[in-house]
C-alpha cells in the first residue's frame, strides 16, 4: 500500500507558546515582545503562514495569556483561524494538550514560538522529509569547544560526538500521538526523546544555524539586528 502523499496529509503546527520568559527579565512573557513592531510569536507563525501548503495552526498558550493574544489578533486582524489550547506543567504535557486538535494521517510539526528565524523553504523541507521517514528534526554541529563536568571540575568533550537539536520537529501525527500516551519521564527534553523512546525511528537533518531561541535580553538584541 502506497503512503499518503505530501498533499494528502493534512499539515498542523502546533508552536509552543506557554513558557513564563524569566530569564528575559521582563513583565511580558518573550513571547509577547515586540520587535520590528510585531510579538516574536507573530513572527513564528507568519512563516508558517508563508508556506506554499496550507498548515492548521495551533498555538499552546497559558490561560492568563490568552486574552492578550485574542485581543492582539482581533487589534490586527491576524490569524482568522486557529486553536488555542492550554499549557501544561511541562513541555511535555502542553505538546500533549495540542494533540487533542491533530487528527491521525496528517503531518504534525512541533515548534518553539520563540524561534522566528525558519524560512518557509526550510519548513517545506521538514514536511516534505516526514512525510517520507515519519520523525524528522532538524540539527546543526557544534561550533564551540565544549566540556563535560566532572566532580569539581571538567574535562574536554569531543564535540563531533554532538549535535544541538533544533525546533521544528515533525512526524506523522500518530506516531507523535501515541508516542504522547506514554507517562511523562524527566529524559523528555522534545519531541524526539518521546519518540525514540516509543520505540520509533527517527532522523536528523540539517538545520539552521540562525534557527535560534530567544531566550535572554542578549538574544532579543540578536533578533532584533536580524530582523
Amino acid at each position: 500500500m502506497h503512503s499518503l502523499s505530501t498533499m494528502e496529509r493534512k499539515r498542523y503546527a502546533v508552536i509552543v507558546a506557554a513558557g513564563s520568559g524569566t530569564r528575559m527579565n521582563s513583565k511580558l512573557p518573550k513571547q509577547f515582545i515586540e520587535i520590528a513592531g510585531k510579538p516574536l510569536l507573530r513572527h513564528t507563525v507568519e512563516r508558517f503562514l508563508a508556506m506554499s501548503v496550507p498548515v492548521d495552526i495551533i498555538i499552546v498558550m497559558s490561560d492568563e495569556y490568552k486574552e492578550y493574544w485574542k485581543a492582539y489578533c482581533r487589534r490586527n486582524d491576524f490569524l482568522e483561524k486557529y486553536v488555542l489550547p492550554t499549557g501544561g506543567f511541562t513541555r511535555f504535557h502542553s505538546v500533549k494538550n495540542a494533540l487533542e486538535y491533530v487528527p491521525d494521517g496528517a503531518l504534525v510539526a512541533v515548534h518553539d514560538g520563540v524561534r522566528p528565524f525558519v524560512t518557509p523553504e526550510f519548513l517545506e523541507g521538514l514536511f516534505q522529509e516526514a512525510e517520507k521517514c515519519g520523525a524528522v528534526a532538524p540539527a546543526v554541529p557544534l561550533v564551540e569547544s565544549i566540556r563535560e563536568v566532572d566532580g569539581d571540575g571538567s574535562v574536554p568533550a569531543d564535540r563531533s560526538r554532538f549535535l544541538s537539536v533544533q525546533t521544528p520537529q515533525v512526524f506523522h501525527s500518530e506516531i507523535l500521538k501515541k508516542a504522547y500516551r506514554q507517562s511523562y519521564d524527566t529524559s523528555f527534553t522534545d519531541d524526539l526523546t518521546v519518540v525514540q523512546k516509543a520505540g520509533y525511528p527517527i532522523k536528523t537533518v540539517e538545520g539552521l544555524r540562525y534557527n535560534v531561541k530567544i531566550t535572554t535580553p542578549e538574544d532579543l538584541e540578536l533578533a532584533e539586528a536580524l530582523l
